[in-house]
C-alpha cells in the first residue's frame, strides 16, 4: 500500500450526527496510520504528524458543529482552541489526550439574543467536549483536558480573550512558561489564537533570565525525578513516559534549554522535541553528541510506546509483564520481551545520564509525588493521609493569591519539610493542617511567612502549637499573619517591659501628623504584644501569672497612648477645659492587673475641676458635653476593629448610676455619689479600681477619694447579706460555661473575689486592687492565696486554649494545661481544681455566715 493512500484523511459521512461520524472516521483513520506504522510505510514524524492533523480536525469540526447547532445563520468565528502539550508540538500519539485553552472574544464570538458572551463560550465548550470524549460502541474521538487553563478550579471551561492575555502577563507560573513553549492554535478562530500567542510572547521568551527564573526551572527539573514510584526501575512495568531515563526526561531537557536561551535567540523556539534538540546543538547551547542520543532515545521509546497503545487502544505508557511484553516485541518485529528491553536499555541509560547533568542534587523536599507523599504522611501519623496530601497538592498548584508567585512556591517548598514533622507533632495533625490552609487562603502574601519559617525552623513547631492548642491565636494569626513575625526575636518570650516603656515603643507613630495612622500604630503593637503573651504560654516559657500581668500593662500602655492621642487630637478642634482634666479609673481585672486574653476592660471616665466650665477652643463645649463627646472617642479608639486589628471591648457599666448615667462625671460628682448613693456591689467593684490615665495629681486625688469611700466614708450597708443576694442573681443569670470554668463555677474566681472584697469592706484594709496581694495583706490562709493563684493560671491558659471552658479532648493540650499550671498531670489538674473550689467555697462560706471580721 502507497504512503499517500494510507495518509489520507477519511471523510465523514454527512448522513451521520458529528459525533457519531467523527467516532467511525477515528477508528479508520487510526487504523490506516497504525498498519502504515507497523509496515514502515511511516517513520514516527510521519505517525504523529499525522494523528496530530486528525486532532486538530476533529478539534475545529466539534467547535463548527458547537456553535452552527445554536446559531445556524451566524459565522463560526471568534472561538478558538489553543493546542498544548502534545498536540501542541504535532507529536500526538495513539491514546494521547489533548490539552487545550479554550479562549473567545467576546466581541465577535456567536450567541443568542439576550446572552452573556461567557454563558454562550462556556456552553459551546461543553458541547465540544461532548462531541469527542462521548462513547458508545464505536468508542470515542478524543480525551480532552483542560486543566492546564488559568485558575482551573475557579475559572470556567472558555476565557475571554483579554482576561487571558492579563493572567499570563502577570500572574502565571514558571510551569505554565514551559507548556507554552508548544503552544499554537489549533483549531477555530486561527487567526484570534495567533493575536492571542503574539500578545504573550514576552511572557513565554523573556529576554533575560534572573536567578530566581532559573532557580523555578531547576526546581521544575526536580520535580520530573521525583513522581510515581512505580515505573522507575527499568525492565517490565518501566513508564516509558514517566520513568527515569524516560521521554519526559528528553522532552524536558528541551524545555529548560529553550527557556534559557530562547529569549535571546527566536531560532530555538521549536514546538516539537527533536526539531528543539537539533537547534539547540546547532547553536552550540547542548553537546551535540547529547542532542543527538536524545533524538535517537526519543524516537524509540515513542515507537514502542505506540506499539503498548496498539493493544486494545489503551492509554497507558508502562511496558507490560510476560506474555504481553511479548507481544509488544512481536509488533516491533523483535524477537521477544527480552531483545526488546536489550535494546531499549542502552536508550533509558544514556537519557538518564544526560537528564542527571541537568537535574539538582537531591534534597530534602517533599515529594511531589502523591503516592509518596501519601506515605510519608501516613508515617507522620496524619488519619487520612490522601486527603492530607490533597491539601498539600492545593497549596502547590497555588490556588490561593498568597502562593501563585514563583517565589512563594520557591519559599514553600523550602519549609514544607520541616511543617509536616511539626505537623506530625500536633495532637490531631489534620486539624493543624486545616488551620494553616485557612491560614494560607487569607494571607495577602505568603514568602515573608515562609522565609522566616526558614530562617527560624523553631518557629515552625511553635506554629503548629498555635494552630493545634490556640484556636484563639490561630484566629488572630490568620486575620493578621504579620503577628508571626514578632516570634522572631527571643525578646518575644520575655517578661513585658513595664507600662512607660510599652508606651514609648507605641508613640513611635506619634511622629506622624495623620492621626488614624498613630492609632494603628499603637494597635499593631498591643495585638503584637498580646499575640506574643499568648504564644508564651503555648510555648511553655511563662507562668500565666506573669502573663496576665503582662497583658495588664500592655492594657494600660494602650489606655495612655491612644488616649493620649484622641484627648490631643479632640483639642485641635475644640481646645481644652481650663483647669481640668480627661482621668480614667481602671476597675475588675484590669484594675487588679490580671488581664486574660479575653478580657474585657471595666472603665470609669472622670474629669477634674467645674462641669460648668466651658473649653476654649473654635469650637467651644461645656464641660461636661466636652468630656462626654471625648470619653465616646476615647472608647471607640480603645475597641473599634480597623485593619490593624480589633483591641479591647469597652465595659462601662460601673460608673455612677450604671448604664442610666452620664459617661463621664467630675470627681465632685463621682465623690458624692459613692459617698451617699452608690450599693455594696459598687463598693466592692472599687476595691479593685486603679486609675491609669491623668496627671500624677489628678490620680493621687482620685485615689484619695477611692481610699476615704473604702476605709468607711459609705452608707452602713449590711455587706455580707448584700454580697450573698448579688452572688445568687449572677448565678441565676450567668451560670458556668463547661466543666472547667475557672470563673464561674462554684468556688470560683467569682466567688474567691466577693469573699475577699466582703472582708476587706467589713475590716477595712487589705485595699490592694490586685487580688493576690489583697489576700495577702489581709492575712488569709496561704491556702487561699495557692487557689487564687490556680484558678487565675487556669483562667488565663483557658482562655487561649479552651474557651469553652470543656475539657480539651487532645491529650496533648491537657498535657500544656497541667504544664501551665505547675502540675504533672491532667488527674492532677482536676484534684487541684477540686481542692482549690473547696478551699474557696470554705472561704465564701465563712463570710456569708459572718465570719469575715
Amino acid at each position: 500500500m502507497h504512503a499517500a493512500a494510507l495518509a489520507e484523511v477519511p471523510v465523514l459521512d454527512p448522513d451521520l450526527p458529528a459525533g457519531k461520524a467523527l467516532r467511525l472516521a477515528r477508528r479508520r483513520f487510526a487504523l490506516r496510520v497504525a498498519i502504515g506504522d507497523l509496515a514502515g510505510v511511516f517513520d514516527l514524524t510521519a505517525v504523529t504528524n499525522r494523528l496530530t492533523d486528525f486532532a486538530d480536525g476533529a478539534l475545529d469540526l466539534a467547535i463548527r458543529t458547537a456553535i452552527t447547532e445554536r446559531t445556524p445563520d451566524a459565522s463560526p468565528g471568534g472561538f478558538v482552541a489553543i493546542a498544548l502539550g502534545k498536540q501542541g508540538s504535532r507529536e500526538l500519539n495513539y491514546s494521547s489526550d489533548i490539552d487545550p485553552i479554550f479562549l473567545f472574544d467576546p466581541a465577535v464570538l456567536p450567541r443568542r439574543r439576550n446572552e452573556e458572551p461567557v454563558d454562550a463560550a462556556v456552553r459551546i465548550g461543553r458541547r465540544v467536549i461532548e462531541l469527542l470524549q462521548a462513547r458508545d460502541t464505536d468508542g470515542y474521538v478524543l480525551r480532552v483536558d483542560l486543566r492546564l487553563r488559568p485558575s482551573p478550579e475557579a475559572t470556567p471551561i472558555a476565557l475571554p480573550i483579554e482576561a487571558a492575555i492579563a493572567y499570563y502577563e502577570s500572574q502565571a507560573l514558571p510551569w505554565e512558561r514551559a507548556a507554552f513553549i508548544r503552544a499554537r492554535p489549533a483549531a477555530g478562530d486561527i487567526a484570534l489564537g495567533e493575536q492571542f500567542l503574539d500578545t504573550i510572547r514576552p511572557f513565554i521568551w523573556r529576554r533575560s533570565l534572573d536567578f530566581g527564573a532559573l532557580g523555578e526551572i531547576l526546581e521544575i527539573t526536580r520535580r520530573i525525578r521525583d513522581h510515581h514510584s512505580q515505573g522507575q526501575t527499568f525492565g517490565p512495568g518501566y513508564d516509558l513516559k514517566r520513568g527515569r531515563g524516560g521521554i519526559r526526561e528528553i522532552e524536558f531537557f528541551a524545555q529548560i534549554h529553550q527557556l534559557i536561551h530562547g529569549g535571546r535567540d527566536p531560532d530555538l523556539r521549536a514546538g516539537d522535541t527533536r526539531a528543539a534538540l537539533a537547534a539547540l546543538a546547532k547553536a552550540g547551547r547542548v553537546d551535540p553528541r547529547d542532542a543527538a542520543a536524545l533524538s535517537e532515545a526519543y524516537v524509540a521509546l515513542r515507537t514502542i510506546e505506540h506499539r503498548v497503545q496498539m493493544i486494545d487502544d489503551r492509554q497507558t505508557h508502562a511496558l507490560p509483564f510476560g506474555d504481553a511484553l511479548d507481544q509488544v516485541a512481536r509488533l516491533d518485529g523483535r524477537s521477544d520481551g527480552a531483545a526488546l528491553l536489550a535494546y531499549l536499555e542502552p536508550h533509558v541509560t544514556r537519557v538518564a545520564d544526560i537528564f542527571g547533568r541537568l537535574a539538582p542534587p537531591p534534597t530534602t523536599a517533599l515529594s511531589s509525588d502523591t503516592e509518596v507523599l501519601v506515605g510519608r504522611l501516613a508515617e507522620a501519623r496524619f488519619a487520612d493521609p490522601p486527603s492530607a496530601a490533597a491539601r498539600i497538592a492545593t497549596w502547590r498548584g497555588a490556588r490561593y493569591p498568597a502562593l501563585r508567585s514563583a517565589a512563594a512556591q520557591s519559599a514553600l517548598e523550602a519549609v514544607l519539610p520541616g511543617l509536616v514533622t511539626a505537623l506530625a507533632e500536633a495532637p490531631v495533625p489534620e486539624a493543624a493542617l486545616n488551620r494553616l490552609d485557612r491560614l494560607f487562603e487569607r494571607l495577602p502574601s505568603a514568602v515573608n511567612i515562609f522565609r522566616l519559617l526558614e530562617a527560624r525552623p523553631a518557629l515552625a513547631a511553635l506554629l503548629v502549637q498555635l494552630l493545634s492548642h490556640a484556636p484563639t491565636l490561630a484566629d488572630e494569626l490568620a486575620r493578621r499573619p504579620d503577628l508571626l513575625d514578632g516570634l522572631i526575636d527571643a525578646s518575644a518570650f520575655e517578661a513585658m517591659p513595664d507600662v512607660a516603656t510599652l508606651a514609648r515603643g507605641m508613640q513611635v507613630g506619634d511622629r506622624s501628623d495623620d492621626f488614624q495612622a498613630r492609632l494603628d500604630h499603637a494597635r499593631r503593637l498591643v495585638g503584637e504584644h498580646r499575640f506574643a503573651l499568648g504564644a508564651q504560654i503555648i510555648a511553655g516559657v511563662s507562668d500565666p501569672l506573669a502573663v496576665a500581668a503582662g497583658y495588664s500593662r500592655v492594657a494600660e500602655a494602650a489606655i495612655e497612648v491612644l488616649a493620649g492621642a484622641t484627648v490631643a487630637e479632640f483639642a485641635r478642634a475644640h481646645g481644652r477645659v481650663p483647669d481640668s482634666e480627661f482621668v480614667i479609673l481602671a476597675l475588675g481585672r484590669l484594675g487588679g492587673g490580671a488581664l486574660t486574653h479575653a478580657s474585657d476592660l471595666d472603665l470609669v471616665y472622670l474629669f477634674t475641676g467645674d462641669f460648668a466650665a466651658e473649653s476654649d477652643g473654635p469650637k467651644s463645649l461645656g464641660a461636661t458635653l466636652y468630656y462626654n463627646r471625648l470619653a465616646q472617642r476615647v472608647s471607640a479608639a480603645l475597641s473599634v476593629p480597623t485593619a490593624a486589628g480589633p483591641l479591647y471591648p469597652i465595659d462601662t457599666r460601673l460608673r455612677p448610676s450604671g448604664a442610666q448615667g452620664p459617661l463621664v462625671v467630675n470627681f465632685e460628682s463621682f465623690a458624692r455619689y459613692q459617698r451617699e448613693s452608690a450599693w455594696t456591689w459598687e463598693h466592692m467593684a472599687l476595691t479593685r479600681a486603679r486609675p491609669v490615665f491623668g496627671s500624677a495629681e489628678a490620680r493621687r486625688a482620685l485615689s484619695d477619694i477611692i481610699a476615704s469611700v473604702l476605709h468607711g466614708d459609705r452608707p452602713e450597708r449590711d455587706i455580707s447579706a448584700d454580697a450573698l443576694t448579688m452572688r445568687a442573681e449572677m448565678a441565676a443569670h450567668k451560670p458556668p460555661m463547661g466543666p472547667l470554668d475557672a470563673k464561674l463555677l462554684p468556688g470560683g474566681l467569682v466567688d474567691l473575689e466577693f469573699a475577699v472584697h466582703v472582708m476587706q469592706l467589713m475590716r477595712r484594709t487589705g485595699f490592694d486592687p490586685n487580688l493576690g496581694r489583697a489576700i495577702a495583706e489581709l492575712d488569709l490562709p496561704p491556702r487561699l492565696a495557692a487557689a487564687h493563684d490556680l484558678l487565675t493560671r487556669l483562667i488565663v491558659t483557658l482562655r487561649l486554649v479552651a474557651p469553652d471552658a470543656a475539657e480539651p479532648e487532645a491529650a496533648a493540650t491537657r498535657t500544656l494545661i497541667a504544664r501551665a499550671l505547675q502540675l504533672p498531670d491532667w488527674a492532677a489538674v482536676l484534684a487541684a481544681l477540686d481542692s482549690a473550689r473547696e478551699e474557696v467555697t470554705a472561704a465564701w462560706k465563712g463570710v456569708t455566715h459572718g465570719n469575715a471580721a
